[in-house]
């Protein structure tokens, strides 16, 4: 292990009140959950305004409506997971993409379930009311207009549900898994013809008609707007193209890019954008990747690792190469703080938007520790540039370098393991701090664990993964 405390120095500029930012946060975080649920009850409540005790004249009728009711909060988390994945900067600033994409990923399986429910309970409550086996009502269902573009969307949903379990996903690449993900927006199109098609549940000129347009206008109004308008006008504008690349160690490289107006992005150190780099074999996927340093007005940079087909693709990228982009994403920046003092934890490509978080962040001379991990010397790619940063900023700086320990602090090396570091030893203020973490997935998970053990609140650890 090989450990290092660099000097301190101060720095006069006030530090931001990041109870204040974190309370703000939390309190837009509470709201879109509040909408969440009551968007759903609106749609049950309008359902049942429509139709009144008519609903439930009689066992059919009721099974028939509840059914429907079901489908009706399946489709609304439904369009909830599409807001959620629209990369809407309201959303984005409050909570932050990857747990948006998180609470994307619960409500997938809900959604699904209910609306399965919803074709299954409709089934029974068909067969009740013409006094046939439900399995019968299948082929009259079929017949009803929309009815089969209905069933094509929910088989076209389970295709992007199983795809999406973790022990699935690993198996795709991201390109792969993305191009299947998109299913889910034809899944949503086709189900829409039956909803509004369908007899008694919308009626013409009703206000349910008009609540459910409007929720449909709004989630697919913010994917064309954020995830389609805006990159596309911005990457015209910004005319970002590839600078020069620099080698920073064996399988890594820095992209120097160029643009324009590029500080009227309003990016932070530790956000990322989405990437697609214009050339043969890389124009079809897009890359989610962080900024390595601070933007200027014309400068940019990243850092990549090879760590497959698609990283090793953009890493030969030449000089000239047009960049699109999208973004800026994330509150893995000095914005997300809660408490007084912060941790940094971080370990391999992880380094990128830590190097940059540092760079932006305001600090007070000894008011942040920070922890740098490689297993080899040859991944330390960056760690000057940190240990640069840390001294002018007064960041108490520990570096650790080997192979992990068998332990419960995996993280670690061997070594620290056996000198009876812990986690309290390495960061004395940790009660009292902020903990940010990067870097790999497993790696990341036994931190966590660690902090968790400490006493750490849950708040108070922000950890950037690099996974999806």
């Amino acid at each position: 292990m090989t450990v290092g405390r660099l000097a301190e120095s101060r720095l006069s500029t006030p530090v931001p009140d990041h109870v204040a930012h974190y309370r703000r946060r939390a309190g837009i975080a509470d709201l879109l959950v509040i909408s969440l649920w009551l968007s759903s009850a609106v749609a049950v409540g309008l359902f049942l305004v429509a139709g009144g005790t008519a609903r439930f004249a009689s066992l059919p009728d009721a099974v028939t409506s509840v059914g429907i009711m079901i489908g009706l909060v399946g489709t609304n988390l439904v369009l909830a997971m599409l807001l959620l994945a629209a990369r809407v900067p309201f959303v984005d600033h409050a909570i932050g993409h990857d747990r948006a994409i998180a609470a994307h990923r619960a409500l997938g399986k809900p959604a699904f379930l209910l609306l399965l429910g919803h074709g299954v309970i409709l089934l029974v409550g068909y067969g009740l009311s013409s006094g046939v086996n439900p399995i019968a009502e299948v082929a009259p269902l079929l017949a009803i207009p929309d009815m089969p573009l209905a069933i094509v969307g929910i088989a076209l949903l389970a295709v992007v549900v199983v795809s999406s379990l973790a022990a699935l996903r690993r198996r795709f690449s991201y390109e792969t898994w993305h191009l299947i993900h998109l299913v889910s927006y034809v899944a949503v199109l086709v189900s829409i013809p039956h909803q509004l098609s369908i007899g008694s549940v919308f009626s013409p000129l009703s206000f349910e008609r008009a609540y459910w347009v409007v929720l449909y206008l709004l989630a697919f109004g913010s994917i064309f707007t954020h995830r389609f308008l805006e990159p596309l006008l911005s990457s015209i504008r910004h005319n970002l193209r590839v600078d020069r690349m620099v080698v920073e160690a064996p399988g890594v490289v820095s992209i120097h890019l160029r643009g324009r107006r590029l500080r009227s992005l309003h990016s932070s150190g530790g956000q990322f954008f989405v990437w697609r780099f214009w050339t043969l074999g890389t124009w079809w996927h897009s890359h989610p990747i962080s900024l390595s340093s601070v933007a200027t007005d014309t400068t940019m940079r990243i850092t990549v690792r090879d760590l497959g087909e698609g990283s090793r693709s953009i890493s030969a990228v030449r000089p000239g190469t047009r960049v699109w982009f999208e973004g800026p994403y994330g509150v893995f920046t000095d914005a997300g703080r809660t408490a007084k003092k912060l941790a940094i934890v971080v370990a391999g490509i992880g380094i990128t938007p830590v190097r940059a978080l540092v760079q932006d962040s305001v600090l007070r001379a000894g008011e942040a520790t920070m922890l740098l991990r490689a297993s080899t010397p040859d991944d330390t790619f960056l760690w000057g540039e940190v240990e640069t940063l840390a001294r002018d900023k007064g960041i108490a700086l520990t570096t650790m370098v080997g192979r992990r320990s068998s332990g419960e602090s995996g993280w670690m090396t061997q070594e620290a393991a056996d000198r009876g570091v812990t986690i309290r030893t390495l960061f004395p203020d940790l009660a009292e701090s902020d903990l940010y973490l990067c870097g790999p997935t497993a790696w990341l998970a036994l931190v966590e664990a660690d902090a968790r053990a400490a006493g750490i609140p849950e708040h108070r650890i922000h950890a950037e993964r690099f996974d999806w």
